[in-house]
């Protein structure tokens, strides 16, 4: 009987043990690491409205030359602003690709699969490379205003230089 009782006490005692293992999700840094997913998603939202809006600019840009004879300066202006376009477009699609291995590395630690210290070490690595890309974006957001600056002030003297050849 002794020994039963040591039997149904350790496998008591082993059932308390596991039972009271912590659940990582529920760790105060695995819910951080959720809510910094948050912020990376709405804050690709806004990468992706943003790519929108350029490149209705840059439609509205091509448009606006159309009638324009040879003027070298506006097909200059629409490269420059094409290229920073596609290097936007990679931006856009190499956060897309952060999100997912945030995503990733969010359910890893939820299931257990790797550590606290690892998913810290990960999500730190991840915010950097967050960080890293939109400090990349702002330097594209101001060279964009810059070229639909440049634009602009092209376009007004274009039509300018019209109205005095019209008056002469």
């Amino acid at each position: 009987m002794k020994t039963t009782f040591v039997k149904v006490f350790a496998a008591s005692l082993m059932l308390t043990v596991i039972s009271c293992k912590k659940n990582p999700a529920e760790s105060p840094e695995h819910k951080a690491l959720v809510a910094e997913h948050e912020t990376m998603m709405k804050t690709h939202d806004e990468l992706e409205k943003t790519h929108a809006s350029m490149s209705d600019d840059h439609g509205k840009m091509i448009s606006a030359h159309k009638d324009l004879e040879n003027d070298s300066l506006h097909v200059v202006n629409e490269k420059n602003h094409a290229t920073i376009l596609n290097s936007h477009s990679t931006l856009v699609e190499k956060h897309k690709a952060l999100i997912a291995d945030h995503k990733a590395l969010e359910e890893k630690h939820a299931t257990g699969k790797i550590s606290l210290e690892e998913m810290t070490k990960d999500h730190e690595e991840l915010k950097k490379q967050h960080l890293e890309m939109i400090d990349e974006h702002n330097k594209m957001l101001k060279d964009h205003e810059t070229v639909k600056s440049e634009d602009s002030k092209m376009l007004e003297e274009h039509k300018k230089e019209e109205s005095e050849t019209k008056e002469e």
